[in-house]
């Protein structure tokens, strides 16, 4: 008698005889109780969503999201990062062509700025894995549910206006929730659409005012001391010691707020205050 035997699953079966299938069976127990060692998929950490010319001056960009953040200010969202893709943002930022990234924002650190961000660290990280091809080129079918469920922060590093609205737009779409800010409202390639999932930065009380004139809701950069804009509330971080994730205030859409100058480059920033009238 010939028995059939199934090698392994999806292969062609063979026939053996009885003598070779009473041989084979005895070692059966112990080819059972084998254990596989499945090689597991490497850690994702993030993806990458663009990469092309950035909007303000056609300079290669790239835009990287990566998945966890122990801010302690934003909370656990999606953190998204606008960088040269060609140069080290140490690099860009010697040379002045963090302009790509960041535009004409005044608090540039290339132009003697107050920008906080500590461009050695967390944009350095994110340049360094990016370079080495650790972060895979976003896939709506395969990295969706990255997002899905999460709020996402647009621009921890460089300015969502570089990149296409398209970019942002499907981002925004699978998240719950998102947070982003622009000081590209004055930059001639600027898409106005950008200010409808960003906040328009603004450095002054009359810059400000301007902004909310033309519909668009402002997070103003104030100096210690100053006071309140009609329309405008404080940063929920500081009066309630909410987290961004928390709050969500600033989805260019909800509510003008103002901040006070904060970070290690505080002193490099000065504005006029609120007029106030004593009574």
């Amino acid at each position: 008698m010939l028995y059939r035997w199934p090698l392994y699953s999806g292969a062609i079966s063979g026939s053996i005889s009885q003598s070779q299938h009473n041989k084979t069976g005895s070692n059966m127990p112990k080819l059972l109780g084998a254990k596989l060692k499945v090689k597991s998929a490497p850690k994702l950490n993030g993806v990458v969503l663009y990469e092309g010319p950035s909007i303000l001056d056609g300079a290669p960009i790239a835009v990287i999201a990566t998945l966890k953040s122990s801010n302690a200010k934003t909370g656990d969202m999606v953190q998204t990062w606008i960088i040269r893709s060609d140069m080290h943002p140490l690099e860009a930022l010697d040379l002045g062509a963090d302009s790509s990234i960041c535009g004409n924002c005044v608090h540039r650190q290339s132009t003697g700025g107050a920008c906080y961000v500590n461009i050695g660290q967390a944009p350095a990280a994110v340049y360094r894995t990016y370079k080495a091809g650790k972060y895979p080129t976003f896939n709506l079918a395969d990295h969706a549910a990255l997002f899905t469920g999460r709020k996402v922060r647009l621009g921890a590093y460089g300015d969502p206006a570089a990149a296409p609205f398209a970019v942002w737009q499907t981002i925004a779409d699978l998240c719950i929730g998102h947070t982003g800010y622009t000081h590209q409202a004055r930059h001639k390639a600027f898409d106005a659409r950008i200010a409808s999932l960003c906040m328009v930065s603004a450095d002054s009380p009359r810059q400000a005012t301007k902004y909310q004139q033309q519909g668009f809701q402002t997070f103003r950069v104030a100096m210690a001391g100053d006071s309140l804009m009609n329309g405008e509330v404080e940063c929920l971080s500081d009066s309630q010691g909410l987290s961004c994730l928390q709050c969500g205030l600033c989805d260019g859409t909800k509510q003008s707020v103002a901040i006070t100058v904060h970070g290690t480059r505080a002193a490099n920033f000065n504005t006029a205050l609120v007029p106030t009238i004593n009574i």
